[in-house]
């Protein structure tokens, strides 16, 4: 994996934490940079702990299916790009939410597990593919921190702007870093 891709994925990772921020610093009135860093923190370190831990689950598997972990890879990015968007262009359930769980330290860190599980299959995925995972967890940790701190300063203005569209472009993202993936391996 080129720095580019790896780099385009920290980012699409950190979409669906992004687009959650924009719904926490909605809610939150006049949140400060403090609260922001803090629950960018809480989301990177998640989001970057998460495919590590999908990397040496992969890892275990690796040596029975190396001839096809191109396509796995593939597969699981399309999967998930594809699942992103669906949960992008579906209406928000309007139900009502309990505001001191989900903006405590434990109610931020069920979202940001929540928003991770992508980059747990990612993980599994990139397993087959030779790139550091070490790399790729740091970018991913730091392109989530950077997104979920701003989305939570700008979610009073995002919010009706941007939403769920996040998803759909970290979505469009990670089917693009498969095909990338699928492409670099066919082409050798």
């Amino acid at each position: 994996m080129n720095p580019v891709s790896i780099l385009l994925l920290g980012f699409a990772m950190s979409t669906d934490a992004f687009a959650a921020a924009i719904g926490k610093g909605a809610a939150m009135t006049r949140p400060r940079l403090s609260q922001a860093m803090r629950a960018g923190l809480i989301f990177g370190v998640i989001e970057a702990i998460t495919p590590v831990i999908g990397w040496l689950l992969g890892k275990g598997a690796a040596r029975y299916i190396e001839a096809w972990d191109h396509w796995i890879a593939f597969g699981l990015l399309l999967v998930l790009g594809l699942h992103m968007i669906w949960a992008g262009v579906q209406p928000d359930s309007g139900e009502p939410v309990d505001e001191a769980k989900k903006h405590g330290i434990v109610g931020l860190a069920i979202t940001g597990l929540s928003t991770s599980i992508d980059a747990l299959a990612v993980g599994v995925g990139l397993a087959f593919v030779d790139v550091s995972i070490a790399m790729v967890a740091v970018v991913i940790g730091l392109c989530t921190f950077s997104m979920v701190t701003l989305g939570i300063m700008l979610g009073h203005v995002l919010s009706a702007m941007v939403g769920r569209r996040a998803e759909i472009i970290g979505g469009v993202i990670l089917i693009g870093v498969g095909a990338v993936i699928l492409y670099e391996h066919l082409s050798v």
